[in-house]
């Protein structure tokens, strides 16, 4: 994929659950941006996925060409070992984040994408700047509620 935005993600919780947060590199020619945001009760597998999705909501072009990294074997493997596709035809029954995944399907047909993993805590350099984001805004006063979750749990 010539010319494509490249995107980093990852999510953190400071226990399972507890505080989390996502951080995104996303990466354009010259143009590079950084995105964090933290709430107050989730789970890390939440903020592996919202990191995505969030990154890809924020890519303006319809069918842009997009590269994304992730360190999350859960989102990855989803994705590219279609277990995704084989949860929708059971319209997600007794699978987790069911929210998110919905979300995902919406955005993520309106790119091109392609998902990589990365090995997390490694050499990756921008891979481990998105963890530092994502733990940096799970430390932040003012968390967000993360809503569905929060619902779910009540």
């Amino acid at each position: 994929m010539t010319d494509a935005i490249e995107i980093y993600t990852d999510g953190a919780a400071s226990g399972n659950p507890g505080p989390g947060g996502y951080g995104i590199v996303m990466k354009y020619k010259e143009h590079r941006k950084e995105i964090s945001q933290g709430f107050r009760l989730t789970t890390n597998n939440r903020m592996e996925l919202m990191a995505v999705i969030v990154a890809l909501e924020k890519v303006k072009k319809d069918k842009a060409h997009v590269v994304v990294y992730s360190d999350s074997k859960y989102v990855i493997d989803s994705i590219n070992l279609k277990w995704l596709d084989k949860w929708q035809k059971t319209n997600f029954k007794n699978k987790a984040n069911v929210d998110l995944w919905i979300r995902f399907l919406k955005i993520h047909k309106t790119h091109q994408v392609k998902f990589v993993w990365v090995k997390g805590h490694a050499s990756n350099i921008e891979n481990n700047r998105c963890d530092e984001l994502a733990v940096g805004a799970y430390k932040q006063k003012g968390l967000l509620v993360d809503e569905e979750y929060e619902k779910l749990k009540s």
